[in-house]
């Protein structure tokens, strides 16, 4: 097979880091603290999946590209897998309550339930569901 990363950070500019690091909590995760200080802070998603919120002054020691507006323009979907239907209605209403908003209406296509959100940056946060039975093993 071909290059197979062993972890993934997902690197994303945030207006207000104390803002951002405030409405992930409300949605139940958690930062590692060895690296967070005021420019940026590590989001745990799960043990090899990391969202790194960097200040956009920060962020743009990174990158010689204009950062976009994510309020105006889509620059990325994260797309998170849910366990059920529920948690995935379960998540975006906590989002929306925390001061996100909608991103689009609840899709259900049966064997697939989506629905997602903006955080208060305007990055789209997609969270699905997939019946199991319908994934082909092997």
């Amino acid at each position: 097979m071909g290059f197979q990363p062993s972890m993934t950070f997902i690197n994303l500019p945030v207006k207000d880091l104390k803002q951002a690091i405030d409405f992930f909590t409300q949605l139940g995760f958690s930062f590692n603290p060895q690296f967070t200080d005021d420019n940026a802070t590590c989001m745990i998603i799960n043990d090899n999946t990391f969202a790194m919120l960097l200040v956009e002054s920060y962020f743009k020691n990174f990158t010689n590209k204009e950062i976009v507006d994510a309020t105006k323009s889509t620059e990325v979907l994260v797309s998170l897998l849910a366990d059920s239907k529920e948690q995935v209605n379960e998540i975006v209403n906590k989002a929306l309550t925390a001061g996100g908003s909608p991103s689009s209406d609840p899709k259900d296509l049966g064997f697939m339930y989506q629905w997602g959100f903006q955080d208060p940056d305007g990055h789209i946060w997609e969270l699905s569901y997939m019946d199991p039975s319908y994934v082909q093993q092997g």
